[in-house]
């Protein structure tokens, strides 16, 4: 008789090539209308699951896990952070973690480079003014933005996002400058053509445009604090494409409010899906719905790392993106 087959909950809908896929491999609940799950409906789903899938929108806090029943022994997230799942629940329970990494690098890099052309050169702004049927014509002094070349570009964070930003910032003409918890080896230094900075504050406070490229961690919550913000100079950008809570966002809002910042580029915020009013009151802000890893090629690509990872746990061995977990 043959084995039966796991219960994979989905917890949103995924790219159909991997909804087909998990059906064809697995007994799959499958999330047909895409609607966000309420923490009821968390806690029912680890409470049956033998695999759980959810997303990076999806609070798989101490509480739901509190209800997981004993059959759960993975948690296969879809998406590359993990900051909100209780990794610390998680590996009290003996359940695995794991993720999507490195699938999403170029595409968030390839959004952070348009929201590093953007800002300064005002295209959402210009964008509106077209659409609202106000243009009367070019003019020499009007909207004048700045350009890139030259400046000098802070990356928080040079991982595999970081560097890939790097890379793209070199082709524009941009001094790249970075501050990561370790050091880059040398070689990676001279590739890159990048400079370490090893205190966060002095980098900021030398800085044309700040991308923000680290992860949620709770090292990292407000990272970018009030105080930091304000080492930043008058004429500099920021842009986040990492997350939220990375940056204290009112006290972001305040200084673009009073224009102790240049402009902003936000790609993610703080307490998704709200974002602050008055930042959509801004016009020095370009403001994206959390869409940096939103191509087509991303989502099979990280729905294909999911489906490996079940595969490779519920056949006995270590799946290849584990976060947390003992070796089977």
């Amino acid at each position: 008789m043959a084995a039966k087959k796991p219960l994979v909950v989905v917890t949103r809908k995924l790219p159909e090539p991997t909804e087909t896929r998990m059906m064809e491999l697995f007994e799959a609940r499958l999330n047909l209308d895409d609607h966000p799950m309420s923490q009821a409906e968390l806690i029912q789903a680890v409470e049956q699951a033998d695999v759980l899938v959810p997303t990076v929108t999806d609070r798989i806090d101490a509480g739901v896990l509190a209800h997981a029943g004993s059959s759960l022994r993975l948690i296969s997230s879809f998406g590359a952070g993990v900051d909100h799942i209780d990794l610390g629940s998680a590996r009290q329970r003996g359940i695995t973690v794991t993720n999507t990494p490195g699938v999403l690098t170029e595409d968030t890099a390839d959004m952070t480079m348009a929201l590093l052309l953007a800002v300064p050169r005002r295209l959402a702004e210009g964008e509106r003014i077209m659409r609202s049927g106000k243009w009367e014509g070019w003019r020499p002094t009007w909207m004048l933005g700045h350009r890139i070349s030259g400046k000098r570009l802070g990356i928080v964070g040079m991982g595999r996002v970081g560097s890939a930003v790097a890379r793209r910032a070199l082709g524009f003409g941009l001094s790249i400058h970075y501050h990561n918890r370790h050091r880059l080896p040398e070689a990676r230094e001279r590739e890159l053509n990048a400079t370490y900075w090893e205190s966060l504050d002095q980098m900021l406070a030398h800085m044309d445009i700040v991308s923000v490229n680290c992860p949620h961690t709770p090292a990292t919550y407000h990272l970018l604090s009030a105080r930091r913000l304000k080492l930043m100079r008058a004429e500099a950008y920021l842009v986040n494409t990492a997350r939220g809570e990375v940056v204290d966002e009112n006290a972001l809002t305040r200084m673009l409010e009073r224009g102790e910042l240049a402009g902003a580029g936000l790609d993610v915020f703080e307490h998704e899906p709200a974002v602050n009013p008055k930042l959509l009151k801004l016009d020095n802000v370009v403001l994206l719905p959390h869409m940096a890893s939103a191509t087509l090629e991303a989502r099979v690509d990280m729905g294909e790392k999911v489906l490996i990872n079940i595969k490779t746990f519920v056949d006995g061995h270590s799946p290849p993106d584990r976060v947390i977990g003992t070796e089977s």
